[in-house]
């Protein structure tokens, strides 16, 4: 195994939208991820985060590019390598109930992944059951109750569990805190960090809670219309982004602070996103902004190292006349 526990090159997820329409929901990404680090990864709606999510854990096939973990070609796995990726590479989903069966109690849930995965014994699979639930916030009681029985949050921590079932290495996080109460959801936050650290596991956190995202991740990757535009370590970009897309998302954070609020400069953009179906040559962002020239409309940029261990997709991104106009 190499450096990296999961590594996207150049990964392309089209989809057909009618007759000679292809949709590129995910154009050209590329990411590398260490093993227990956490990679927030935001955007507007439709950019393509949850696509890139879904197709690093292989619930999508992959149009084009490769998606390596622990070193292995996930598109070459077949029979107990694959099984194996399956078990390794989990998702907890975005819709706490729509993706717990209602027809399942909340034990037999949980241990669906650990009859494929593991030779268990009933009793065996039950103390297995109770200590999942006690790590996610929950009581061995709730092992016989059904998923309308419970709250957003407690769904939401029985899907935690059940990723957790089968002791995962890599796990996407698919927004899982935008369908929950805001006093919900930092609990569900500080769970994620707590297991994290007890298991050594690795992340990708998408979300488009920009706040919740600079709490738990290390390294934040932005996403505009199918590819990455930023990518740069937590602090980096929350306290010097450079892309202008990821500065507009920046300052729309609000502050807790009144006086910080009232005094912080708005960057507003203008314009719509591009449809995803026929998206504009060149730059993807460039209808939507004031630095952008000729070669804009010309080439596609790409993700460059602009200052150490941050990359940005702009062609006037770090040269003379950008620093100029800021």
């Amino acid at each position: 195994m190499g450096e990296y526990i999961v590594e996207a090159k150049n990964l392309c997820k089209y989809f057909k939208a009618g007759k000679n329409q292809v949709l590129k929901a995910v154009d050209g990404v590329n990411i590398q991820m260490k093993k227990g680090e956490t990679l927030g990864l935001v955007g507007e709606s439709g950019c393509g985060k949850t696509t890139c999510g879904r197709t690093l854990v292989k619930l999508y096939d992959a149009t084009s590019g490769t998606v390596l973990f622990e070193g292995k070609d996930v598109s070459k796995l077949k029979g107990k390598e694959l099984l194996g990726f399956r078990k390794d590479a989990q998702i907890i989903f975005q819709d706490p109930y729509a993706s717990l069966d209602p027809r399942m109690t909340i034990g037999e849930i949980i241990t669906e992944g650990m009859n494929v995965h593991f030779h268990m014994s009933e009793k065996e699979k039950e103390e297995r059951v109770n200590d999942l639930l006690h790590k996610v916030g929950l009581n061995a009681e709730y092992a016989n109750r059904f998923a309308h029985e419970l709250s957003g949050g407690q769904r939401q921590r029985v899907g935690i569990a059940r990723a957790l079932a089968v002791e995962p290495k890599f796990i996407v996080c698919d927004e899982p805190i935008s369908a929950l109460d805001v006093s919900i959801q930092a609990q569900i936050v500080n769970l994620l960090i707590k297991l994290q650290r007890e298991m050594g596991l690795t992340y990708l956190f998408i979300s488009h809670d920009l706040s919740m995202v600079k709490h738990i991740s290390d390294r934040v990757g932005v996403m505009y219309l199918g590819s990455m535009v930023e990518l740069a370590s937590n602090h980096a970009l929350y306290d010097h982004p450079i892309h202008p897309y990821t500065q507009a998302l920046i300052s729309a954070i609000p502050e807790a602070d009144l006086d910080e609020e009232e005094g912080k400069t708005r960057v507003h953009l203008e314009g719509e996103v591009p449809s995803p179906i026929n998206p504009p040559a060149g730059c993807r962002f460039k209808g939507r902004c004031k630095y952008a020239k000729e070669i804009c409309g010309l080439e596609m940029p790409e993700l460059k190292e602009i200052e150490p261990n941050h990359f940005v997709a702009c062609h006037m991104c770090g040269n003379k006349e950008w620093q100029e106009a800021k």
